[in-house]
């Protein structure tokens, strides 16, 4: 992405969920809210994440507040509920692959202190393709990483991957 869109305007999509750019990732033009439920900050990567389930598969957290790396909760083992969410939570590494419509969290850098989410667009034996909102001005809406089965385990190639969440069925 570069400074040929401007902030708000509708850049990809899944689903028919789309991503608007954002500009700067520091970027905030006022919070999302759709019929009394905190959808989060316009264009940050958390509201899209949060419009995304709401949209598409019909899921309100129960705690709809929190920054992106606040969905992981650390005391929560893999394959178990995550009750803030109301998602159940996997750890990477897991015993469990990812799948399309997960959501995806990575903790937080010196750069960006309140980490990122994105969902799941795509699985293969070797790979996990994600789709982002407010990737930076530069960034891409689709990444992609590499995936490892080992020892019984899933682990997402990236040291930022905490985990990823889930819709129970």
């Amino acid at each position: 992405m570069n400074a040929k869109y401007t902030r708000g305007q509708k850049i990809d999509n899944l689903h028919g969920v789309y991503v608007y750019y954002n500009g700067k990732t520091q970027s905030v033009s006022g919070r999302n809210v759709s019929h009394g439920y905190n959808l989060g900050l316009k264009y940050q990567c958390v509201e899209f994440v949060k419009r995304y389930y709401y949209q598409h598969l019909k899921h309100k957290m129960p705690d709809s507040y929190g920054h992106a790396k606040d969905f992981f909760n650390k005391n929560i083992g893999d394959g178990q509920l995550n009750v803030q969410r109301g998602l159940i939570q996997y750890t990477n590494p897991s015993n469990t692959k990812p799948k399309q419509d997960d959501i995806l969290i990575f903790k937080g850098t010196f750069f960006n202190k309140f980490g990122h989410v994105g969902i799941v667009s795509n699985v293969t034996s070797r790979s996990v393709t994600i789709i982002q909102q407010n990737s930076g001005q530069f960034g891409h809406t689709r990444e992609t990483f590499l995936l490892e089965y080992s020892n019984g385990k899933w682990l997402i190639q990236n040291k930022r991957v905490l985990g990823w969440l889930r819709k129970k069925k």
